[in-house]
């Protein structure tokens, strides 16, 4: 399922979420124009690089031109958390995850205010990295992409947006539209890395693909963090989130 648009309208211009957005699609640019993987390789997240503080270094081969480059990991490694926050792996990675943010960054933009929520994407995205170099600490494979720090938007989504209507392109049978309360859709999201991260158990932990151990644990951070971020609830409220109503 692909969310297409939620029904929550907002208060605050997302000016944060739109930055991001931006920066993403900036830094990517800046990625095709050096390289995706020197430049996964030099600002990355690599495991091992950061609980080891091991010095590794990749020499990169251009088949076409005969030359060769030597790319070091950011030093500070622990920068890289940050840093890899920016960068994707491809067109469809870097769409994908600004096209969600897009739908549901604005609300939790809109829920926690703009300085509140730069600073509950950041840690939601640091939560994501622990997670992942939690499962494979001896990892060399670079984890770029925003997805970690996104999931916790979703997670926070969950907590506090629960029924509110989200139209999603589905193509199970037939390609048509089809409008979920967010519970479903995010609830069957979280379920999903969840089976696809014990499936990709074992050997290829350490290796390339998707780093599902980081969806999960930036998504755990959002649902515990947002509560706890979210502005004092007893003044005056801006919307309330549109109720569900029974037929009758």
């Amino acid at each position: 399922m692909l969310p297409l648009r939620d029904d929550n309208p907002t208060t605050l211009t997302p000016i944060i979420t739109l930055g991001l957005i931006g920066a993403n699609l900036l830094a990517f640019l800046w990625q095709l124009s050096w390289g995706l993987q020197a430049s996964a390789l030099a600002y990355g997240l690599i495991p091992a690089e950061l609980v080891r503080a091991a010095d590794i270094e990749f020499l990169l081969r251009n088949r076409f031109e005969g030359t060769e480059t030597l790319v070091r990991n950011l030093d500070p490694a622990a920068l890289t958390i940050v840093t890899s926050m920016f960068l994707h792996g491809s067109w469809l990675h870097v769409l994908g995850n600004m096209w969600w943010l897009w739908i549901f960054g604005n609300n939790i933009e809109d829920r926690l205010g703009h300085g509140r929520f730069i600073v509950f994407y950041v840690v939601c995205g640091v939560a994501a990295a622990a997670a992942q170099v939690a499962m494979g600490a001896d990892s060399r494979t670079p984890m770029v992409g925003a997805s970690g720090a996104l999931s916790g938007v979703l997670g926070a989504y969950l907590v506090v947006y629960p029924h509110s209507r989200v139209l999603c392109l589905t193509t199970f049978f037939i390609i048509g539209t089809v409008e979920l309360p967010a519970k479903l859709v995010l609830g069957f999201w979280f379920a999903l890395q969840i089976f696809n991260g014990l499936v990709s158990l074992g050997p290829s932990v350490s290796g390339g693909g998707v780093a599902y151990a980081a969806h999960v644990g930036g998504f755990i951070a959002g649902w515990m963090l947002i509560r706890l971020m979210e502005p004092n609830s007893s003044g005056p409220t801006r919307w309330r989130e549109r109720p569900d109503f029974m037929d009758r």
